[in-house]
């Protein structure tokens, strides 16, 4: 089914999500991909509402995976990280990709065919997307795949995977390409397993991915990958992760102020304690911080901004370091709020300890320190300190 409308999105969203929470206590407690959500993303199409209308998709804009990824992130963080992270290698599928891969793939992402799956991560990077070590053989028309990743969100349920390596005779660790395979392409090795404190139905497993591919799967140009990160690839990460994480934290929000109106707890608490109400107004304001934040940044590159200009990066970096930090610190005074019985306990129906759990991760998902040291940088060369602007 290919979404059209908004009214067909939101009611794609409410199946998903209803779907979501029915397993998010299970598929969290035994670190279990979300197979149930993943189903449900494929039959309503939700899976290709950023594939372009003329491949059969609906064609939804970044605002409208970052709405998606934060609704499906109120009930389990895992599910909208899958969703995100797949958007945002349809986007760059549909931005990069040469007409015979985009019209190869495409449709059958908008038909709820294929799952993608991002393969980035490598060993002794720390995450760094712009470097490799390992790099792509060619033998004519054909190139060699054999790449070790320690972290695939999803690996072993995705249907195809882009996968960055070093070109075929690189001389530099930053000429990366990056590359589609087909999941009956390549062979799959889980090389480890998943057990985490949080964001435990991602399962994220370590894999080794091996095989041929032909030498059109290239997307875009030979050892451009880097140029693609910039414009597309890490906007789309940063906005998406800061989605869910707004999502999740929103989700805990919502479900505390749900339980305190509730006639049996209203007898148990004073809702016009000053420190109750201080605590709520605390969260509601990191919250509504980081949503006009994430906002402001989607308006920006909406309006025709350039990814690569130092401003619009420090917003999308400010957007990553902001969202990780605000929701994860806004959850925390959530279980201060309600206490140990309904913020500590993992059997609470409010579920802030796997919010809680799940969020933790958000500082390390491209580590901020990293990030930070980056901004640093760019701060240095922006000696007008310029702000990140619409264009019209």
């Amino acid at each position: 089914m290919t979404l059209t409308t908004p009214h067909d999105v939101d009611h794609q969203v409410a199946v998903v999500r209803e779907v979501a929470a029915r397993h998010a206590a299970e598929t969290d407690e035994l670190a279990r991909f979300p197979v149930e959500a993943l189903t449900a993303m494929r039959e309503t199409g939700l899976l290709g509402l950023p594939v372009p209308v003329e491949h059969g998709g609906a064609g939804g804009t970044t605002a409208d995976v970052v709405r998606v990824s934060s609704a499906l992130s109120r009930d389990c963080t895992s599910v909208g990280m899958i969703f995100t992270m797949h958007c945002q290698q349809v986007a760059t599928l549909a931005r990069f990709a040469g007409p015979g891969l985009a019209r190869n793939v495409l449709p059958g992402v908008a038909r709820g065919e294929v799952y993608l799956a991002s393969v980035t991560t490598e060993a002794g990077t720390g995450g760094h997307l712009l470097s490799s070590g390992a790099e792509l053989s060619a033998d004519r028309d054909v190139l060699h795949v054999d790449r070790f990743a320690p972290v695939v969100t999803g690996g072993l349920h995705a249907d195809g995977f882009l996968i960055t390596m070093r070109r075929p005779g690189a001389v530099s660790p930053g000429q990366v390409s990056l590359v589609y395979a087909d999941r009956d392409q390549v062979e799959l090795t889980a090389e480890g397993g998943w057990n985490p404190l949080g964001m435990r139905a991602t399962h994220s497993v370590p894999m080794r991915i091996t095989g041929d591919v032909p030498a059109d799967q290239v997307v875009g140009e030979h050892g451009k990958f880097p140029e693609m990160a910039v414009l597309c690839f890490a906007p789309y990460a940063h906005l998406g992760w800061a989605a869910c994480w707004l999502g999740a934290a929103s989700g805990a929000l919502a479900r505390t102020v749900r339980m305190l109106r509730e006639p049996a707890e209203r007898k148990r608490r004073d809702l016009g304690s000053d420190l109750l109400l201080h605590r709520l107004s605390r969260v509601r304001e990191r919250l509504d911080g980081v949503h006009s934040l994430i906002q402001h940044a989607v308006s920006v590159l909406a309006s025709g901004a350039d990814p690569a200009s130092h401003p619009v990066q420090l917003l999308l970096n400010a957007v990553k370091l902001t969202a990780s930090e605000q929701c994860v610190a806004a959850v925390e005074d959530l279980v201060e709020l309600v206490g140990m019985r309904h913020g500590y306990l993992r059997n609470s129906p409010l579920a802030l300890e796997r919010a809680l759990r799940d969020l933790r991760s958000a500082p390390l998902n491209y580590s901020n320190d990293r990030l930070r040291a980056a901004d640093g940088a760019l701060v240095l060369m922006d000696q007008e300190v310029r702000f990140a602007r619409h264009l019209r």
